[in-house]
């Protein structure tokens, strides 16, 4: 979610065209044809551009490798909203049936809010389907294309899309997680703990949207921290968040603490688990939001590693890691235990 994320200059904005086939798919209330519509895209932070700018220092990463078990299947790019005139889709990685627990997780991948896509987390979402979960990624609207808090209340929408397909998915829809990564791992925190709260909902009722977890990797917490402000305001509107957001926080202090998960939690928050890659300012604010979790009786995990990567769930040996830690907090989570 960081500057190393955005790109050098203008050239590496590019306009992405949406195919007529793709702009006329079904949905699920019929066919509902959609013109083509060019939209601004961030190219600069992929896997491969993170593994290339790591590898000399980390030579223990490996690039991720997808292999299936038999009876998994992926279902790609479902339409879930037409968002001013453009599709919005998600893919869902769906588990063997005779493994299938009957929990689902969203990831919302990273990117400083304006980069990153989908993709990013399929070898997080393979390893979990294959533990029996239910995975979805989905794509959302990003600072260049629609600002704060447009992919805030996208992923609010992909979230009730999913608990209307919950059975025909195989999952619970009362057994839904909300994780992510950097910026997604932000945005996880705040939707997971804003669902009894007007903000990003729209029209969705608090059960529409309303997640039984969530996994932040790397996410900051609270951005009006001094860790979050000395990083994500050292640009001011130039920043990734203040690009997002429409100002720096010298400007728009209450946008700030408003996305601030820090400020959310009370008794009716989900149980969260935090891994941090051990560079503090990506989860400003964790102390807090710890502190209040527990202070309210509610589950709560914290690993941190020894000045890891950044993106350290993109990778091996820390891609395998990060599902079985996922795994282990959410089965427990299911069974009652109190982390």
């Amino acid at each position: 979610m960081l500057q190393a994320f955005m790109p050098h200059s203008d050239v590496s904005a590019r306009l992405r065209r949406l195919t007529a086939a793709a702009l006329c798919a079904l949905c699920a209330a019929g066919s509902v044809p959609v013109s083509a519509k060019d939209y601004p895209v961030d190219d600069s932070y992929s896997i491969s551009q993170r593994f290339y700018a790591y590898r000399d220092e980390h030579p223990e990463l490996k690039e991720p490798v997808l292999s299936f078990t038999e009876g998994q299947q992926v279902l790609f790019d479902r339409r879930y909203k037409v968002a001013d005139g453009r599709e919005l889709h998600l893919d869902v990685f769906l588990p063997a049936t005779d493994k299938a627990s009957g929990q689902a997780i969203m990831f919302i991948h990273g990117g400083g809010w304006r980069s990153g896509n989908k993709t990013h987390f399929y070898p997080l979402a393979n390893l979990l389907a294959q533990q029996g979960y239910v995975v979805i990624t989905p794509e959302y609207r990003l600072s260049m294309e629609a600002r704060y808090p447009a992919g805030l209340e996208d992923i609010n929408d992909a979230l009730a899309f999913a608990k209307e397909h919950a059975a025909a998915w195989g999952f619970n829809p009362t057994r839904i997680a909300l994780g992510g990564g950097s910026s997604g791992g932000h945005m996880a925190g705040l939707i997971g703990n804003t669902a009894n709260t007007t903000l990003f909902k729209g029209e969705h009722s608090a059960d529409a949207v309303r997640v039984n977890a969530v996994v932040d990797l790397d996410g900051v917490l609270d951005f009006t921290h001094p860790l979050a402000l000395a990083s994500e305001n050292k640009r001011k509107d130039k920043s990734a968040a203040g690009m997002w957001f429409g100002g720096a926080y010298e400007t728009l202090p209450e946008r700030w603490a408003e996305a601030s998960t820090a400020k959310h939690i009370d008794a009716d928050s989900p149980p969260m688990l935090i891994i941090s890659s051990g560079q503090m300012r990506f989860t400003a604010g964790k102390d807090e939001v710890l502190s209040k979790l527990s202070s309210h009786g509610i589950a709560s995990k914290y690993y941190q590693y020894d000045n890891n990567i950044h993106t350290f769930w993109l990778f091996e040996p820390y891609l395998t890691e990060t599902a079985e830690r996922i795994h282990t907090f959410l089965s427990q989570i299911a069974s009652g235990v109190n982390q």
